[in-house]
Formats: C-alpha cells, sequence, structure tokens
C-alpha cells in the first residue's frame, strides 16, 4: 500500500497559521520569507497576526495556504531527510491546492506559485462583482441530484457544481439569485440540508471566465517542469505529467468543477491507503473517511504533527 499527499484548499486559512512551524524550523521561516519576498509583501505577518478580514481576501489567502504546505514539505524533507518524491505515490490539492502540489512535485518554482496565486485570487475575486454570486454545499445529495437541481435552478442565470467533495457533499456556484433557488429546490429533492457559504466569489462555475482568461496568460509565461510525483488532477481526476496538460488543466480548473471524491478514488484504486494532507486545517484529512473508509486521512501542519508523521516514515 502507499501514501498520497494533498494540499488545502480556501477556506482553511486562519489567523496564526504556520507560526508554530516558523518558531520551531528555520527552514519554514526561510519558506515563508521566500514568499514574502516574491510578492513584495508581508504576508507571513498577515498570517501570523491577522487581521482576519485581511487574510479572508482571496489575493491573501490562497498564496497564504501555499505558503503554509510548502513550508511543511521542506520540514519533512530535512528533518526526515528524505524526498517527498521517495515517500508519495501521488499528489493532489483541492483547487488552490492543485499548485501547492505542483509546487511541492517541483513542476512549478515556489516564487511562480506565489505570484501566480495573488493574480489568481486578485482574478477570482475581481471576475464577477461583489454579491452577485454566490455557493452553496448540498448536504445529502450525490452528485447526480446535485446536477439536476443546479440545471433546474439556473433558467438563463449560472448555476454549476463546484465541488465534488465527498458523497452527500457537493457544493453549486453561480449568480447569487440562482443559488438561493438551487437550496430551495434542494429541500424537494432530498437535500438533508443547505448551506451557504461565506466566499467573496463564486468559484468554479461558467462566471469564472474572466479570471481563467488572466490566468491563461499568467501560464503562459511560466515555466512549468515534469512533476516528480504523479498529480493527479482536479479537472480530471486522473493522473497529468506533461507540462502543456498541466499548464491547460490550471486554466480550465478556474471554471470547472473539482472533482476531489473521484480524485481520491483514483489514488485508491492505485493501491493508496493513507492519504496526507500538508498545511493549514484537516479539511481533506476529514473527507477522506467520508469518501472510503479504507482510506485514512491524516494532518499535518504543526511541529507535533510533523514529529508525529516523521516517526511513521
Amino acid at each position: 500500500m502507499a501514501r498520497a499527499f494533498v494540499f488545502p484548499g480556501q477556506g482553511s486559512q486562519a489567523v496564526g497559521m504556520g507560526a508554530e512551524l516558523a518558531a520551531a524550523f528555520p527552514i519554514a521561516r526561510h519558506t515563508l520569507q521566500e514568499v514574502d519576498d516574491a510578492l513584495s509583501q508581508r504576508l507571513s505577518k498577515l498570517m501570523a497576526e491577522g487581521p482576519e478580514s485581511d487574510l479572508m481576501l482571496t489575493e491573501n489567502a490562497q498564496p497564504a495556504l501555499m505558503a503554509v504546505s510548502l513550508a511543511v514539505v521542506r520540514v519533512i524533507e530535512k528533518e526526515g531527510n528524505v524526498a517527498l518524491a521517495k515517500i508519495a505515490r501521488f499528489v493532489a490539492g483541492h483547487s488552490l491546492g492543485e499548485y501547492s502540489a505542483l509546487a511541492a512535485a517541483g513542476a512549478l518554482a515556489v516564487d511562480d506559485t506565489a505570484r501566480l496565486l495573488k493574480r489568481r485570487g486578485r482574478a477570482m475575486q475581481e471576475a464577477v462583482p461583489v454579491g452577485e454570486g454566490a455557493m452553496a454545499a448540498l448536504l445529502g445529495v450525490d452528485l447526480d441530484v446535485a446536477k439536476e437541481i443546479a440545471k433546474e435552478a439556473a433558467g438563463d442565470e449560472v448555476c454549476d457544481p463546484a465541488n465534488d467533495n465527498a458523497p452527500g457533499q457537493v457544493v453549486v456556484s453561480g449568480h447569487a439569485t440562482a443559488i438561493d433557488r438551487a437550496i430551495e429546490i434542494g429541500k424537494t429533492k432530498g437535500a438533508r440540508r443547505s448551506i451557504k457559504l461565506p466566499v467573496s466569489a463564486p468559484f468554479h462555475c461558467a462566471l469564472m471566465k474572466p479570471a481563467a482568461d488572466v490566468m491563461a496568460e499568467a501560464l503562459a509565461a511560466t515555466a512549468i517542469s515534469p512533476p516528480a510525483i504523479p498529480l493527479i488532477a482536479n479537472v480530471t481526476a486522473d493522473v497529468v505529467a506533461d507540462p502543456a496538460t498541466i499548464r491547460k488543466f490550471l486554466v480550465e480548473q478556474v471554471t470547472a468543477m473539482v472533482r476531489w471524491r473521484e480524485s481520491i478514488l483514483a489514488m485508491k484504486a492505485q493501491d493508496v491507503d493513507t492519504v496526507v494532507e500538508l498545511g493549514a486545517g484537516k479539511v481533506l484529512a476529514g473527507l477522506c473517511k467520508r469518501i472510503d473508509p479504507e482510506v485514512s486521512g491524516v494532518a499535518v501542519g504543526t511541529p507535533a504533527e510533523v514529529e508525529a508523521f516523521l516517526r511513521t516514515l
């Protein structure tokens, strides 16, 4: 059996993230400083001290989450005296986490990744005027039913399945009025509960097309190498290694659904039994058991969690 490393997406950010790690390990501090320098911004100070309202901004949250994930990667490699490629069968990331995964696998330079995510966050925020878009989690329905709900709710607006996170947890995204309709329709189609998400824009739907165009331009000017560890892509839930295809999928990913449930199942089909979430929070580790009880999820983000993980190598 084998392990995979996965990287969290937006929503896992919190003031103080990475602070313990930076205090305990010089290489973690160096990684956060590298991101600060790439962005000409004291992002690490914002991560450590807040204010929360600034950290929650998409253009800050995205590179911040990547910075913590990469700090964890480098600590593991240094303290364990091991390359990530030697201990992982696959990497994957949820939405922006796919960039973290590519940086961890050596396909993207860390400074390039930071700048790409800053640009991605800003472009996604600017794609739709504030208040016009929304996202909601439909709980208790699977993807096929969520697709029916979204199609019925859309009318002449946009309502797309955005994240297939786990059985019974599908997120829809689009115009705010269409999302309100989806919540009501969900009540008649078996949704146990529907929750509006506290997001600043409707991610992973057709309304993000302007942001996809921005990322196509940004990625065209960025060097991408073949990853040292196979990547399971968000848009296909399948392995991708060719840099040109990775670039194409990163553009498509902005408007496409994150196929997370399928991604975990694809890894399991390749003998992965342990999924290790590197970075802030424990969201992805928590989803594992819901996707397949035979796949265990482990979160590694604090010094204590790093030390516990290193003992398993």
